[in-house]
């Protein structure tokens, strides 16, 4: 009876250690289960209408294809499965304002009051310079890499581009501009952290922008226009960054050691 009784107490406190990681992970499942309906239910309205959704996509396209070109689709579902990714690709962007505020409302309690203060707006301006970079992708890199593309062709090859193939490299540039877009939040987060300053940034200048041109050049189709085209954003946001962290300077890191000092 002794042992039995010595022995409740450790099970009791084992279980009590167990249970917070356990309800951590029981949140986090339903938060992931809330981003999946959502991606869901998108995905199904945008299905109903994915050729439509397709036509969307491929007027930069269609709008500078040459007289004696058109759209072809060498794949033999190519024309049921391409509209369906796309419709896919499509619920997901849409749904990022939902799925960052289920990441929010993860780590949110974990966060002090003063980087919770910065983070909201932060998150805000991510979404919108997210969305802002698929819209630059969309309404001028397209037009202008779909123009280049025929003018370059070889002699005597006509320019007929594959579905599949013009859906890849959209979605890869609206990715692509989508990360490049948040250069000032990364910079931002860089500096008001401390593990960066503003001056150790700016002359870091020629290294940033190298590493816009190799970032480009990995992350858009092999061509120079498109890679140029997302390098000089990146490298114009940076600089974008820093005059933002000049107007607004922040140390969150010295502020969380205060309050650490505080409670203390």
């Amino acid at each position: 009876m002794a042992n039995s009784s010595s022995n409740s107490p450790q099970g009791s406190s084992h279980s009590d250690k167990d249970m917070p990681l356990i309800s951590h992970l029981m949140e986090l499942r339903d938060r992931l289960l809330r981003c999946v309906i959502v991606i869901g239910i998108i995905f199904v309205i945008f299905a109903i209408f994915a050729n439509r959704l397709y036509e969307l996509l491929a007027i930069p396209l269609s709008n500078n294809l040459p007289e004696d070109s058109k759209q072809i689709a060498t794949g033999a579902i190519s024309p049921f499965l391409a509209p369906l990714k796309l419709a896919f690709v499509s619920s997901v962007f849409l749904a990022i304002p939902v799925i960052l505020h289920q990441a929010w409302g993860f780590i949110s309690p974990g966060l002090y009051a003063q980087e919770k203060k910065f983070a909201r707006p932060l998150l805000f301006f991510s979404v919108i310079l997210f969305y802002a970079g698929i819209c630059f992708a969309y309404f001028v890199i397209l037009p202008i890499l779909f123009k280049f593309l025929p003018s370059i062709a070889p002699a005597g090859v006509t320019y007929m581009p594959d579905i599949t193939s013009v859906l890849d490299v959209s979605i890869k540039l609206f990715f692509a501009f989508g990360l490049a877009f948040q250069v000032p939040i990364v910079t931002l987060l860089l500096i008001w952290s401390g593990i960066s300053s503003a001056e150790s940034l700016s002359s870091k200048r020629p290294y940033i922008i190298v590493g816009a041109f190799v970032f480009g050049m990995l992350l858009t189709p092999p061509d120079v226009i498109s890679q140029t085209l997302l390098a000089i954003p990146m490298w114009l946001l940076f600089e974008l960054g820093l005059v933002f962290s000049k107007l607004f300077p922040t140390d969150l890191s010295r502020q969380k050691q205060d309050v650490t000092k505080e409670k203390i």
